[in-house]
């Protein structure tokens, strides 16, 4: 039977989980396929192009899993729900930010993108920033992805006696050595949501100066055709 591209992604993806980034090369990737390295570029041009077909996918089948969002939310709600479910996508795969980050949307993708922006433009904000807003907050989730996954990591390889080290050095810094006990005791993914609020915080305040402006220019009085006698 004929190797499709979806069988590529979708094989990549699976060595992704088995080996990692680091572990996943075309070359290993054509002898899972059962082909010629030569023939995996029927399918794909380089590594670059297999991550980002990577990413879309990856995002596409942990959403297909997700229930449809929750009704009667408010357009700072959709984007902050939008940006958790996207967090869960990437650190569901094992080094998942590192295959998102640096990406490029696929044409398959571009539908969902779209749909995306027109919350923004339905708030009031101009396509222009509502692209560059949501980079940004793009780039908030992958670097807040890629944080908790290498952390996960550390914890996993860390003994016990790093820990105590550590903690031991802190007695000589009050502050810290308290604000990281309370820290200690939240959810792992804490920063991710503090750092969420902050955005949306953020993102309230200038929807409402939208506003405010259009409002603003809406009550300007109309400049009146000048009397021609």
């Amino acid at each position: 039977m004929a190797v499709t591209r979806d069988d590529v992604i979708h094989t990549a993806i699976q060595l992704l989980q088995e080996v990692g980034l680091d572990g996943l090369t075309l070359r290993r990737l054509a002898t899972e396929l059962g082909i010629s390295a030569p023939t995996l570029y029927w399918h794909v041009r380089d590594k670059r192009e297999l991550l980002d077909l990577m990413a879309d996918t990856m995002m596409i089948d942990h959403r297909a899993k997700q229930p449809p969002f929750p009704v009667g939310l408010e357009w700072w709600q959709v984007i902050a729900e939008g940006v958790r479910r996207q967090f869960d996508a990437i650190i569901a795969y094992r080094d998942g930010a590192r295959v998102v980050a640096g990406n490029r949307p696929t044409p398959g993708a571009l539908p969902m993108i779209e749909r995306y922006l027109k919350v923004w433009i339905d708030a009031g904000f101009s396509p222009d920033e509502a692209i560059a807003t949501l980079l940004s907050f793009g780039d908030f989730v992958v670097g807040s992805a890629l944080e908790y996954q290498a952390e996960n990591e550390r914890q996993r390889l860390q003994t016990d006696t790093d820990r105590a080290d550590l903690w031991k050095a802190m007695e000589a810094y009050p502050i810290l050595r308290a604000a990281s006990a309370a820290r200690a005791l939240l959810p792992t993914r804490d920063s991710f949501e503090h750092g969420l609020g902050l955005l949306i915080a953020g993102l309230r305040q200038r929807q409402a100066e939208l506003v405010a402006e259009k409002q603003k220019a809406a009550e300007q009085p109309r400049p009146q055709p000048s009397d021609r006698n």
